[in-house]
C-alpha cells in the first residue's frame, strides 16, 4: 500500500527538553491515524513537527504532491476583531485559488450554516470556531488532513456529524491524522493508533492496542474507555 506519510527516528527538543525520541511509523495513503496518550506526551507537538513548523531530528517523507490542511488544538483570536466567518473563509479561498462551490461543500462537510458566517469570529462559540477552522483547512483541496482534538468545543450531536464527515472524506481518499483523547471514538474510526508515552511509544491497530494493560503502560495508571454506538 502506497504510504502517505514515512517517519524514521524522528526526535524533537524544545528549549533543551527533548519531547520525542527516536519516534518512527508510517501512514498509508487513504488511512486514519490516530495520536493518543497523556498530557504532555507530545501529540500536539508531533503535528506541529510534521506540518514543519518545529525544528526536529531524523526523517520526516511526505509522499509527492502532498497538499497539507492542518487544524490546530486552540487559535486565539481578539474578541474585537473584525473579521466574520465569511471573510475568513475568503481569504483562504483566494489564496488557495478555488471559489464559492469549494467554500460551500467545505461547510457542508462540518454541518455549519452560512448564517453563522456573519458572526465576527471573535464572537463565536467554541463549537464554532471550530468547525470554521476545520472548513479553513479543507478549503485548497488537501489529500491530508491533520486534527489536533477536532471535537473540542462541540457538543455530542455535533461530535457524531464530525466523526461522520471526517469519515467520510477519508472514504474519498484523504489521509487523516488526528489527536484524540476519546477512545472509544478512536476504537471505532481509526485505522491505526499510536500512543505516545513518557518513555515508549507503540503503534497498531486500536484492537490490538487499546487494550487495558496497553493503556496502563502508556498513560501510567489503569485507562478505560466504553466502546458506544455512535450512530
Amino acid at each position: 500500500m502506497t504510504q502517505a506519510l514515512e517517519v524514521r527516528d524522528l526526535t524533537v527538543r524544545l528549549g533543551g527538553t527533548r519531547i520525542l525520541r527516536d519516534l518512527s511509523f508510517g501512514v498509508p495513503a487513504g488511512s486514519s491515524l490516530a495520536i493518543i496518550g497523556p498530557n504532555g506526551a507530545g501529540k500536539t507537538v508531533l503535528l506541529k513537527t510534521l506540518i514543519g513548523a518545529l525544528p526536529y531530528t531524523g526523517q520526516i517523507h511526505w509522499a509527492p504532491g502532498t497538499v497539507l490542511g492542518y487544524v490546530p488544538q486552540k487559535l486565539d483570536i481578539e474578541r474585537d476583531l473584525p473579521l466574520n466567518g465569511l471573510d475568513f473563509l475568503r481569504a483562504k479561498a483566494a489564496l488557495a485559488k478555488v471559489g464559492k462551490a469549494e467554500i460551500e461543500q467545505a461547510l457542508r462537510s462540518v454541518g455549519m450554516e452560512v448564517a453563522v458566517l456573519r458572526t465576527p469570529i471573535g464572537s463565536m462559540s467554541g463549537g464554532q470556531f471550530q468547525r470554521l477552522l476545520i472548513a479553513f483547512a479543507l478549503l485548497g483541496r488537501p489529500t491530508v488532513l491533520l486534527l489536533d482534538e477536532p471535537a473540542a468545543g462541540i457538543d455530542a450531536p455535533g461530535h457524531v456529524h464530525l466523526n461522520e464527515e471526517v469519515r467520510a472524506l477519508q472514504s474519498k481518499g484523504m489521509t487523516v491524522l488526528l489527536v484524540s483523547h476519546d477512545l472509544s471514538v478512536v476504537y471505532q474510526y481509526a485505522d491505526c493508533v499510536l500512543c505516545l508515552g513518557p518513555e515508549r511509544f507503540c503503534v497498531g491497530p486500536p484492537r490490538s492496542l487499546l487494550t487495558p494493560q496497553m493503556l496502563s503502560e502508556v498513560y501510567g495508571a489503569p485507562v478505560g474507555f466504553h466502546v458506544h454506538d455512535l450512530h
